[in-house]
Formats: C-alpha cells, sequence, structure tokens
C-alpha cells in the first residue's frame, strides 16, 4: 500500500509496539520498555519461534527478519480485551479504593471480534510477514495444539499473571530449546542472593491493577528449574548500585534470563 493510505491505517490503532513498517512509517507504540538488542536473544536463525503475548508482534516480527524458520505469534488478553474500558473500570476502582475484579477482563470487557489484534495484522499485511496467528490463553490452551518450538520469548508476560510457577510449567511444555523471559524484578540490597517475590495486591507497580509481581533473579531462577528447566543464565540483570550503611527500599528493575532444556 503507499505511504498516505499506510499512514491513515496506523493513526486509527492504538499501538503498543513501536514497529518500523518501511517507506518511512513506524508505528506511534506507547510500551516503554526496552527492545531486546540481538545480542540478548539466543540463535534465532534456522528455529522455530512462539511469541506468548505478542500483542502487535514486534517480537514475532523481529525473530522473522532474523530468520527464523517459522514463527507463531500467541495471544488474547490484549487483541480481546477492550483496554480502554477496561482502564476506565480501574480509575473508577481507584477512586473508590477497591481492588478491581479480574474476571471482567474476559467477561464484561471482552470483545471476540478481537479489536486488540487490528495492529498485528496491519503490521503483518504492510511488512509481508508469514507470522502465524494464534489466538488463546497459553494458561488453558493444550500445549499439543500449539506444539513445542526451540525459542519460546515470554516477554513482559510473566508479571502479570497470577500464578508463576504454573505459567513457567507451560512455558516448559512449549520449550524444546531455550525460554527467553524478561519480566519486572527486584533487587534488595543485602539480600541479592534470597529467592524473594514481592506482590503487588493493587496498582503499586506503574499504576497498573495487573502487575502481580516483583521476582528476584535467584527466585525465577528457582522458578525455572522447579518448572523443569536445567539450568538458567542471567542476560540482563539488575544495576550497580552504589553501596550504602542505610537500609534501602526494593529496587525495580528489568530482568532478562535465558531458561535452557
Amino acid at each position: 500500500m503507499d505511504k498516505e493510505t499506510l499512514l491513515a491505517r496506523v493513526a486509527e490503532i492504538q499501538w503498543c509496539h513501536t514497529i518500523d513498517l518501511g517507506n518511512g512509517v513506524v508505528t506511534p507504540g506507547l510500551s516503554k520498555t526496552k527492545h531486546l538488542a540481538t545480542d540478548e536473544l539466543p540463535p534465532i536463525e534456522g528455529r522455530s519461534v512462539l511469541d506468548i503475548g505478542a500483542w502487535d508482534g514486534l517480537n514475532a516480527f523481529r525473530a522473522e527478519q532474523m530468520g527464523a524458520s517459522r514463527v507463531v505469534a500467541l495471544d488474547h488478553y490484549a487483541w480481546g480485551v477492550d483496554m480502554a474500558e477496561r482502564n476506565r473500570y480501574w480509575d473508577e476502582c481507584n477512586a473508590q479504593g477497591v481492588v478491581p475484579d479480574y474476571r471482567l477482563d474476559e467477561t464484561r470487557f471482552w470483545h471476540p471480534e478481537l479489536p486488540g489484534m487490528r495492529g498485528f495484522e496491519l503490521a503483518k499485511e504492510a511488512l509481508g510477514s508469514t507470522v502465524e496467528a494464534k489466538v488463546g490463553d497459553f494458561m488453558k490452551i493444550d500445549p499439543a495444539e500449539v506444539g513445542t518450538f526451540d525459542v519460546v520469548l515470554f516477554l513482559g508476560v510473566l508479571y502479570h499473571l497470577r500464578e508463576p510457577l504454573a505459567a513457567l510449567e507451560r512455558v516448559r511444555a512449549l520449550c524444546n530449546g531455550v525460554a527467553v523471559i524478561e519480566t519486572s524484578s527486584i533487587h534488595i540490597p543485602g539480600f541479592e542472593s534470597e529467592g524473594l517475590i514481592r506482590f503487588y495486591s493493587a496498582d503499586e507497580l506503574d499504576g497498573d491493577y495487573g502487575n502481580y509481581f516483583g521476582i528476584s533473579a535467584p527466585a525465577l531462577a528457582g522458578l525455572a528449574r522447579a518448572a523443569g528447566f536445567n539450568s538458567t543464565k542471567v542476560v540482563a540483570g539488575p544495576p550497580q548500585l552504589r553501596k550504602s550503611r542505610r537500609p534501602q527500599p526494593p529496587h525495580v528493575y528489568r530482568l532478562l534470563m535465558h531458561a535452557f532444556v
């Protein structure tokens, strides 16, 4: 399609990801999460890749461009939930001092026509991509229906889930090589070697009621091993913090880990 038509269609969509669609058109993604650098990923060329929680498909398309033999983008929440309507409900709950009922996400705010998938579909069309889309909740879907993959991308999803160990067990069931796990994490000075998990009961993390856990690096490694992975490697860990004799609050940071089968 011509540039003017593409720009017009891009403007009709609220984007999570910033994606270069070519011809000078870049989607205005709202996400502030840092894009993974090439050296933060395992080898992709010639391997099958599953992107869990794909949303607009940034990482799925990147895997394809890096030479993956097959890429599947799996999502349902970001594609089917009316985020604007849900956010208005969250604002009401915040004003009333109550915690939102998460069960409304897939009932009251669910749209079976999948309006949140429009960004993925447009990006796929513009890029001439062959990435496959799979609609489903990976916590409920039969792993046999999805299959197994050499590389599983599990980026920015874990801390949104209410059962982290069960989630990693599902990731393991879909992975026959390496899982790339990116999550919000905590670093507590003096307790660096402890497997700690911080629970967010409301919107303490970034004002998002859908953020539940901050997981320390040792805790994530332990969870991955308990889920059936044989080894782990921290690729991006806590920043270097200045030593202090005074107690310091938990430091929130981005944790990136590879878990190997």
